[in-house]
């Protein structure tokens, strides 16, 4: 299982957010593609798909290594979404769009002329599939793509702007940011209690871009009950918890390792899979090989909060994460 970010939203030359040249897309799609076949995930996420064109044109280059697909309809104002490749064949898929009732069912937001409105809904929806496994066995996992924390202030015009006015700006708009990014985390724990009530042995695992880091608030939210994290003393322990936690596999990356972008010269882990009990059984418990590939096409950029200026860059701005289970 991997999950991975695409080139910085990945879209036609067409498109408003699209590279200039042409032969810039192609050598995006033709650098996506060797990554992917070099890792060869039986079901890898995606994140940053700028629509269904650009997602065929990548299912295209792969050459029909990946023959199962299934694509969000329900992208951000910017059109880009989540998705999934598989090897395996998807039995069932859904979405999560609107924030639920039992969790933080409004929160505010910005529109872009600054004006507050209250937020019913993920900035991005996330997806769920089915598949199932070659021993038999029922695996879910879902995708998601958490508001950024690089941010985007209010302007007029309807162009990004990444760069505040003033410091009431920038506090009021990253204050916003985070409610959104925590709303959209209580909505998927929510998600996941759903089905791990339903099925308390269900094989689950939660992965994407989170856009925050392991000890973050709204990465706690996704795991669920606190204690028994991998590398404590009660991970191994029996625990009236453990069904309903999801647990981070973040401590299986190698610690020189552990990051998959670099913001501003500093590496933080933001990409996250995180595994229910079910996929970590025995006594011990049986863990997943892990790792975040930041050597890959040469390493990672450092990048900073305009994310224009890699439009025309070939490589992805996020390390693919991967985990590795025996089932």
């Amino acid at each position: 299982m991997s999950r991975f970010k695409l080139i910085p939203n990945l879209f036609r030359p067409t498109a408003e957010a699209g590279p200039d040249d042409p032969a810039k897309y192609e050598e995006r799609l033709d650098s996506l593609a060797q990554v992917i076949r070099d890792l060869d995930p039986d079901v890898l996420a995606v994140q940053e798909v700028g629509g269904p064109e650009p997602f065929e044109d990548l299912v295209a280059a792969l050459q029909d290594q990946y023959p199962h697909q299934r694509l969000s309809t329900n992208p951000d104002r910017r059109g880009i979404r989540v998705g999934f490749l598989s090897k395996l064949e998807i039995a069932a898929s859904d979405e999560l769009v609107q924030f639920p009732e039992a969790g933080l069912p409004t929160v505010p937001r910005l529109d872009s002329k600054g004006d507050f409105y209250q937020s019913t809904r993920l900035n991005r929806g996330a997806l769920r599939i089915q598949v199932q496994s070659q021993s038999d066995i029922p695996i879910y996992l879902i995708t998601a793509h958490l508001k950024s924390k690089l941010l985007t202030f209010p302007n007029p015009s309807g162009r990004a702007r990444f760069s505040p006015r003033n410091e009431n700006e920038r506090a009021r708009v990253a204050g916003t940011a985070l409610l959104q990014r925590t709303a959209e985390a209580v909505a998927l724990r929510i998600w996941a209690n759903d089905l791990l009530n339903r099925q308390p042995e269900a094989a689950l695992i939660l992965l994407g871009d989170l856009n925050d880091v392991t000890d973050a608030a709204t990465t706690q939210i996704l795991q669920g009950p606190p204690g028994s994290e991998i590398g404590t003393r009660g991970f191994n322990a029996p625990d009236k918890g453990n069904k309903a936690r999801l647990f981070n596999l973040a401590p299986l990356i190698p610690e020189e390792r552990r990051f998959s972008r670099i913001y501003k010269g500093n590496g933080e882990l933001i990409d996250h899979i995180l595994a229910s009990e079910e996929l970590l059984s025995g006594q011990p418990r049986q863990v997943p090989a892990v790792d975040s590939h930041v050597d890959l096409l040469g390493g990672l950029p450092s990048i900073s909060g305009n994310p224009n200026e890699r439009r025309e860059e070939p490589g992805s701005d996020h390390a693919p994460v991967t985990a590795t289970f025996d089932i």
